[in-house]
Parts: C-alpha cells; sequence; structure tokens
C-alpha cells in the first residue's frame, strides 16, 4: 500500500538515532528496489502543521514538505515537530520519491525557529529532551536517500535555518533574511547548526554568524555559499521546482548513489572516499537503468528510467 495513502501515522521517528552506515554496499543494496509508478495527487496532512503532496504527470517523483503554521510563523513545538517525524518516516519508506522539496504555506516566512513560548513552560530535562529529538529529526532529514531542496521565502531564523541546512541545496529570494541567534539568548544552534553551518560557509564565516548572531539577505547567503541560487521575490519556489525536475529526469538510483558516495566520501581520508565510489558505482552497473541510457543516447532520445 502506498504510505503516502494514510492520512494519520501511527509511527514517530521520536527517538530515533540514524548514523552512517559501516559498510556502505549493504547500505546502497537496498536502494535498487523500487515500489511501482505510483499517479495522481495526494496529499497528506501530519499534525495539521506539516503536508506532503505528490506532484503528478511529469513531475510524478517530486514530492513537496510544507510547513503550515501560519499562527506561531511556523516555529517548531513539540506537535509540528511530530508532524516532521511522521513526514521524513513516509518520505523514506516510499522509494517512488526521487527529490524532496521543503517549503512554507506561510508567507513572508520559512521557519522562524523553535516555539519559544513553549519552550519557557518546559523543564530543564524536557529543554534536553526536545533539542535531542529536534537534532536527532533534522539528521534523519539529511540521511534521506534522495535530495532534498530548501526554499526559503522570508525568514529562517534559529532552528528554521538550521532545517534548511540539513538539506542537500537551498533555494532562497533575495529579501529572504538568515540568521542564527541563539548566543544572544545563552545557547548555541542546538539542532545541528554549530556543524553543519562550518561545512557549508567555512569555519570563520560560521563563526562570525553564531558569534553574533547577525541576519543575512539572500544575496549576502548566495555570496558565502549558504544557498545555491538566489532569486528576486517570488520566484524561489518555481526555481526550486525546476531543479527539482531537472534531478528527476536523471537515473533515479545513480541520484541515490551520487548523494551516498558524496556524503560518506567527504567524511574519509582520499583513499577510503575513493573506495567509497566504486562501490556505489558497482552498485549500479547491473541496473536496467543503466543500460537504457546507453540505449537512448546510441537511439538520440531520451531516456525511460524505471528505477530499476
Amino acid at each position: 500500500m502506498c504510505p503516502f495513502r494514510s492520512l494519520y501515522i501511527r509511527s514517530s521517528l521520536n527517538g530515533l538515532r540514524p548514523t552512517k552506515p559501516a559498510s556502505v554496499a549493504a547500505a546502497t543494496a537496498p536502494l535498487l528496489h523500487r515500489f511501482g509508478s505510483r499517479r495522481g495527487l495526494i496529499i497528506q496532512t501530519l499534525a495539521e502543521m506539516v503536508k506532503l503532496e505528490r506532484l503528478t504527470d511529469l513531475d510524478s517523483g517530486i514530492v513537496e514538505l510544507k510547513l503550515d503554521r501560519p499562527e506561531a510563523k511556523n516555529a517548531i513545538g513539540k506537535a509540528m515537530l511530530q508532524g516532521l517525524q511522521n513526514a521524513l518516516k513516509t518520505i523514506g519508506n516510499d522509494s517512488s520519491t526521487n527529490v524532496v522539496v521543503v517549503s512554507s504555506s506561510v508567507p513572508r516566512v520559512f521557519c522562524a525557529g523553535a516555539d519559544l513560548k513553549e519552550r519557557k513552560l518546559m523543564t530543564t530535562s524536557e529543554v534536553r529532551q526536545f533539542v535531542n529529538s529536534l537534532r536527532s529529526t533534522f539528521l534523519s532529514l539529511e540521511l534521506l536517500s534522495v535530495p532534498t531542496i530548501a526554499v526559503i521565502e522570508g525568514a529562517a531564523l534559529g532552528g528554521g535555518l538550521e532545517l534548511a541546512l540539513s538539506c542537500d541545496l537551498r533555494v532562497c529570494e533575495e529579501e529572504s533574511t538568515f540568521s542564527l541567534p541563539e548566543t544572544g539568548l545563552a545557547i548555541i544552534p542546538g539542532a545541528g547548526g554549530s556543524q553543519r553551518l562550518p561545512r557549508i560557509v567555512g569555519r570563520s564565516a560560521a563563526k562570525e554568524l553564531i558569534f553574533t548572531g547577525r541576519r543575512i539577505n539572500g544575496k549576502e547567503a548566495l555570496s558565502m555559499g549558504l544557498v545555491s541560487y538566489c532569486v528576486p521575490s517570488g520566484e524561489a519556489h518555481a526555481k526550486a521546482l525546476h531543479v527539482a525536475r531537472d534531478i528527476n529526469q536523471k537515473g533515479p538510483l545513480a541520484i541515490r548513489m551520487a548523494k551516498q558516495a558524496i556524503d560518506t566520501g567527504t567524511e574519509l581520508a582520499m583513499s577510503s572516499a575513493l573506495k567509497v565510489e566504486e562501490e556505489c558505482y558497482e552498485q549500479l552497473l547491473n541496473t536496467e537503468d543503466r543500460l537504457e541510457g546507453l540505449a537512448a543516447f546510441a537511439e538520440k532520445r531520451k531516456p525511460k528510467y524505471l528505477g530499476k
């Protein structure tokens, strides 16, 4: 049964601590199985604050994860975190998904970060548990086998920026704003920001942004490599969808292996990283898609990849 057909999901990622696989071959082998093609628009509400939408026709394979908590500017509280966890589990269990677009349904804001009003009512133990769960959830997003694209239209602050940093690519508007303001609250970014930001923009730039907590706009974010694309107001979602469509046309198994090779290999010495590349390439040699790609090239036509 298609996991997107269930309106409510009983399982949760709460408490899950994903880790990078010890064996690349063991980790990549299951990726070579795919469900049959699914068409038609399917919308799923998760805690009513996080929605999944599967696109159709030529866009089949693209899934949109939408944040929708307008009264709190998409601030992440317990209920919204549960929705994110359920959404990621649903996506992870559906191998017909080729690319995920993370966006906001709320005008002029991507995500305002953690719900500080709710946080104020928590005990120290509850704060620790919530932040650990948030960190784990963003790691689950990062470890999805398919590419993820964050669409930042407006503010991405604190945990909102950490959410975007957990995606593979980021597309923003020129007027978008970014900040990790936690030091102003006498804490530090606790959901991966202190580790992902320096890996993306460099150690010195990350320190300056975290130490000062200052806000930057879309153009500055592009100049320091924080985002992949910065476009005029109102064009970010269309640009992200264009990139998603480009990815969606490629061999889906190859895209998964490329992500696995990059994410795993960059943490290793070159000799070990090249071994990772070899193992990922090996996973693709006996696929139907590889033969289809060669045939399409020879016949001068567009390939029809089935993910097999």
